[in-house]
């Protein structure tokens, strides 16, 4: 259960050095959705886009279904020249089209993937033709509302952490996991912390 108090305290503690950022927390909750095909639809159109991009494009996807409300059943059914009038690329397209196609005949059953550990939810997630770890983890933050992750790939925390560490250079692998496992068990409200005063 998020407790603001507690978090800052942990983190104050830890890593005195995210005192600059902690403000950033908008987040009073990370609470889990109620949509996660449509989160995973989301998110697999969202790569390797800026926000603004992303948000106008899947704007416009949502809007190809009935009360902008997207399904497997209905995505199989959409050609996939409306997608592409969408703004979506030929291989998202691909890739939307496995995910209906995995939940629909059950390969990945989003229903059970409460009951599972951080790993397990990564591993079938990506057993699904282009969604990527990232995504995966994009996942659990933001769909299943896990407070304890933390995206080693996502560039904008690399960045993030470079600006508030004043690093020469974006930081290693080894550099952010010996700054993370500080933050534990609250990384996820440490990424969010970044990347808003990343962009603010």
């Amino acid at each position: 259960m998020y407790n603001r108090s507690n978090v800052l305290k942990h983190l104050k503690a830890n890593d005195p050095k995210l005192m600059p950022v902690l403000g950033f927390i908008r987040h009073e909750s990370i609470t889990p959705s109620r949509t996660p095909f449509m989160d995973l639809a989301e998110a697999i159109i969202n790569q390797q886009l800026s926000e603004k991009a992303g948000r106008t494009i899947f704007t416009r996807f949502r809007a190809l279904f009935p009360n902008k409300r997207v399904t497997p059943a209905l995505l199989l059914r959409t050609p996939d020249q409306e997608l592409r009038s969408a703004g979506i690329s030929g291989a998202k397209a691909i890739y939307l089209k496995s995910l209906a196609v995995a939940v629909s005949e059950k390969t990945l059953v989003l229903g059970t993937l409460t009951r599972k550990t951080d790993e397990e939810v990564i591993s079938s997630l990506t057993a699904v033709k282009g969604i990527g770890r990232w995504t995966a983890e994009m996942f659990l933050m933001f769909t299943l509302g896990r407070e304890d992750i933390f995206s080693y790939g996502d560039l904008g925390l690399r960045r993030a952490i470079q600006l508030v560490y004043g690093l020469k250079k974006e930081p290693t692998l080894k550099q952010m996991e010996t700054l993370s496992g500080k933050w534990k068990p609250y990384r996820t409200y440490v990424a969010l912390a970044l990347w808003n005063f990343k962009d603010r």
